[in-house]
């Protein structure tokens, strides 16, 4: 399949919210320029390659039961619906990264269960303890990526492997009590919290919200990649309110003033959000970094 947007795109840039980590099984980048996704679909489980030729057309191959309906979804993974024609540039800031960035998108993968998985397992824990409990539940539980992926690559594990984890293994993989439950209730009724994707915007982050220890973090940031949510904005984050206050006033916020910062952006919050993490802002580091804990020592 061979796909040209009918926009300027960064294909990396859109692509890097869905990756969890440079050692992710579930989305690798190859030498060639080829990158390699796996997701989970009605139709089974799916690999898909995407490559961008200089002339800016994208050339897709996939693999495995849910090929098709992987190809399918290719124009809204690169952002083909996102509409940004009313995003207004309040600060200075987000106004030179626009203009430097024109071909960041906000891509839609249309699968919710795949976005919710990896975003409880990073529920109030450092990014590193997140990641490897990712790896390892992948490695153990999803399925090998079909067709001629990347060596070790893994389709993110089914709601279905995910009920079959007995205690033990949790543990093993450092994933406490609070983050397993939440993941056994998803699980439970994940062909219904696929409908938050059809829902969209505040009325499926809400939907996704009815499943206990699914919160206002949670879901948005499953809004943000299952279907490119330009107002979730992830209230929570032990980082994100620090980024924005230091790349638009110089000075770190908490929740209560990135709402007021942000305010003027809505119904596009979260594309403010997205331009100062796609241009490398971060929070200065003052002191020692948080230290994980490892709850399979516990």
């Amino acid at each position: 399949m061979r796909y040209r947007p009918p926009f300027p795109l960064d294909l990396d840039a859109v692509l890097r919210p869905h990756r969890r980590g440079k050692g992710d099984p579930c989305l690798r980048a190859d030498e060639a320029g080829t990158t390699w996704l796996t997701g989970n679909t009605p139709d089974g489980p799916g690999t898909l390659a995407l490559r961008r030729h200089a002339d800016g057309e994208i050339e897709a191959a996939a693999w495995g039961p849910g090929a098709d309906r992987l190809l399918d979804g290719v124009p809204a993974l690169v952002g083909a619906g996102d509409d940004d024609s009313g995003f207004v540039s309040h600060h200075d800031r987000i106004a030179q990264v626009r203009r430097r960035m024109p071909g960041l998108r906000l891509g839609a993968s249309g699968r919710v269960w795949d976005a919710l998985l990896p975003a409880v397992l990073e529920q109030k824990v450092t990014g590193y303890e997140a990641r490897r409990s990712w790896r390892e539940l992948c490695r153990w539980f999803g399925e090998p990526a079909p067709g001629p992926a990347p060596a070790g690559m893994r389709v993110p594990p089914t709601p279905g492997a995910v009920l079959s984890i007995p205690d033990w293994t949790w543990h093993r993989a450092g994933v406490d009590l609070a983050r397993r439950k939440a993941l056994v209730f998803a699980a439970q009724v994940a062909h219904r919290l696929e409908r938050a994707a059809t829902l969209r915007g505040a009325e499926g982050r809400a939907w996704l919200r009815k499943v206990p220890g699914i919160g206002v973090w949670t879901a948005a940031e499953v809004a943000q990649r299952a279907w490119g949510d330009p107002d979730a904005v992830s209230f929570g984050d032990f980082h994100i309110p620090a980024v924005v206050g230091y790349a638009l006033l110089g000075e770190p916020l908490d929740d209560e003033g990135m709402a007021e910062v942000l305010a003027p952006y809505a119904p596009q919050r979260q594309r403010a959000v997205r331009y100062l993490e796609a241009a490398g802002f971060s929070r200065p580091r003052f002191g020692p970094r948080f230290s994980p804990r490892d709850y399979r020592a516990i």
